[in-house]
């Protein structure tokens, strides 16, 4: 049977998980943010200053560095002031329900920065305008950037970046065993394996692995397929974990022999503190549907902001190389850049940490992550499952 764990989560907020509720409570699809937006109370901070020295940022949990804000805030003689994102998709109902005239620039899920274009929420990054910034970026990111634009025009910029895959302790396995998912359902592996109970990022995986693209709309029989590997997966499945610091820890001490449904947020902490055997990797494509999903952030301008030309300053500033080089590298976690001016700043061990060598074969072989159409049904599908699993 297997066993759910749920404890607190030590390590805060971050793009994939809330702080102090289950996956299934906090992550919301893209048809139910309008009706979580309704019944939002607007004011949970101060109205938008009107004094062009003030900027109001929506942002989660490390944009808010001391490193990063501080310089800005006295090289413009301005103040910065924050509402940290427990969820991206609770954010995004909190703007769209009045609060963008709160605000002046988010930082959050890219999906979520993307879909503020044709909720008319953003003020567009102009190329011309960003274009140096763009010049810094890697090829993958620089403009057109299809994953953030809305009818050609760019809703934000990207900021940082991963992949989600298994992660695995080299000490007690190969990566090569995890070319594919066929270990999650190997009696070999029973009581083996570690599901992260983070909402849509465990089902995802589970979806590829079945010949499905879930980030298209699906049809009955697809939704079906998904709901049988979900049961396949939890019959084998040691237990079903919300906290990441529990998951770590029965990775590291061989209780689990992979993570499935977090990939490098999982690792890069762990590496970060010596443990190289803990890697994330992608698997092979199978029949030809790339089986990694590629996660992103970016930052955006909220519209009308009175203090315009200061947001563009702060969103320059988050991806500046040097900026760039304080968000990848933060106490909770480590994460990927889209600065290619960026790299040589890092130092071999934290490139070593952030598996920079592996980053591009990563981003060759997944998906890049999007709201998916049919994310209620399947997360409708998960809690039966679980349920019927317990």
């Amino acid at each position: 049977m297997t066993k759910e764990i749920k404890t607190p989560n030590r390590l805060g907020p971050n793009p994939m998980i809330g702080q102090g509720l289950s996956r299934r409570d906090l992550l919301k699809s893209a048809g139910a943010v309008a009706a979580l937006g309704a019944g939002l109370a607007t004011g949970l901070v101060p109205a938008r200053a009107k004094a062009a020295s003030s900027l109001n940022f929506m942002c989660w949990e490390g944009y808010n560095g001391a490193d990063i804000i501080v310089p800005f805030e006295k090289a413009n003689d301005c103040t910065v002031s924050f509402d940290l994102i427990a969820d991206s998709p609770g954010g995004f109902a909190k703007l769209a329900a009045g609060g963008y005239r709160d605000f002046d620039v988010v930082a959050t899920d890219s999906p979520w920065v993307a879909r503020m274009g044709p909720a008319d929420l953003c003020d567009f990054i102009d190329q011309g305008e960003f274009q140096a910034e763009y010049d810094s970026f890697y090829d993958q990111f620089k403009a057109p950037f299809t994953p953030l634009e809305y009818e050609g025009k760019a809703t934000g910029l990207p900021t940082r970046w991963g992949w989600v895959g298994p992660t695995v302790n080299t000490k007690f396995d190969k990566l090569e065993t995890w070319s594919s998912y066929a270990p999650c359902f190997d009696p070999a592996y029973k009581d083996k394996i570690c599901v992260l109970d983070w909402g849509d990022w465990p089902i995802m995986p589970m979806a590829l692995y079945a010949g499905i693209n879930p980030y298209k709309e699906l049809d009955k029989a697809e939704l079906e397929e998904i709901r049988k590997v979900l049961r396949a997966l939890f019959k084998n499945t040691r237990a079903v974990v919300g906290d990441l610091s529990v998951a770590q820890k029965g990775l590291l001490d061989g209780s689990f022999r992979a993570l499935i449904g977090g990939g490098t947020y999982c690792t890069s902490a762990l590496r970060k503190d010596g443990h190289k055997e803990i890697m994330s990797i992608v698997p092979e494509p199978k029949n030809g549907l790339n089986q990694g999903i590629i996660w992103m952030e970016a930052a955006g301008l909220i519209k009308g902001s009175d203090n315009l030309d200061l947001a563009k300053k702060l969103v320059k500033r988050l991806v500046s190389p040097e900026v760039a080089v304080n968000l990848a590298w933060t106490e909770a976690t480590c994460n990927l850049v889209p600065s290619k001016a960026a790299e040589d700043l890092f130092s071999a061990e934290q490139k070593d940490v952030l598996q920079m060598d592996y980053m591009w074969h990563a981003w060759d072989n997944s998906q890049f992550h999007d709201v998916a159409p049919n994310i209620d049904e399947m997360l409708e599908i998960w809690q039966q499952e679980l349920a019927a699993a317990r």
